[in-house]
């Protein structure tokens, strides 16, 4: 499960480092890395079982929608795997780099059963936004009921 959220730096060579706290949820499916792809102007990442069971609903769902296989196209073509290295960092590939707008400062934000890795300053962004949609009724009556 995937947690928090911290900032960090993104090295030129487009490498992150992975927190333990991440790195332990990442391992315990027995893999030693990421699948990461793209949407809502930031990555997403998966461990490669919840990746898996991912593209099984995508793929049963393309089947019957034309949106669905577009969103296939574009979600699963744009996935790379990506490998820990010996100092638990991933290369995140030059055209996620560019979709994502990583340059130096970044935040990675858990979501339980992914990932999600932003610019600092897209995901200052979306923090504000979320603030003022908080304020509106039916954003909070949705939220009211997970019971908080």
């Amino acid at each position: 499960m995937f947690r928090g959220s911290s900032f960090h730096n993104i090295d030129g060579k487009g490498r992150i480092i992975i927190p333990a706290r991440f790195r332990e949820a990442i391992k315990s499916d027995g893999a030693d890395g990421v699948v990461v792809s793209r949407m809502d102007n930031c990555l997403v990442a998966f461990t490669h079982e919840e990746w898996n069971k991912l593209e099984s609903k995508i793929l049963a769902l393309a089947a019957t929608s034309t949106y669905m296989r577009r969103f296939r196209r574009f979600f699963v073509g744009g996935a790379f795997e990506c490998n820990c290295d010996k100092q638990d960092r991933i290369l995140i590939p030059p055209t996620l780099r560019q979709y994502a707008g990583l340059d130096k400062e970044i935040a990675l934000v858990g979501v339980v059963d992914h990932f999600e890795i932003w610019s600092r300053e897209n995901w200052e962004s979306e923090d504000i936004s979320l603030e003022k949609d908080l304020q509106i009724e039916e954003v909070r009556n949705e939220i009211a009921k997970l019971g908080i």
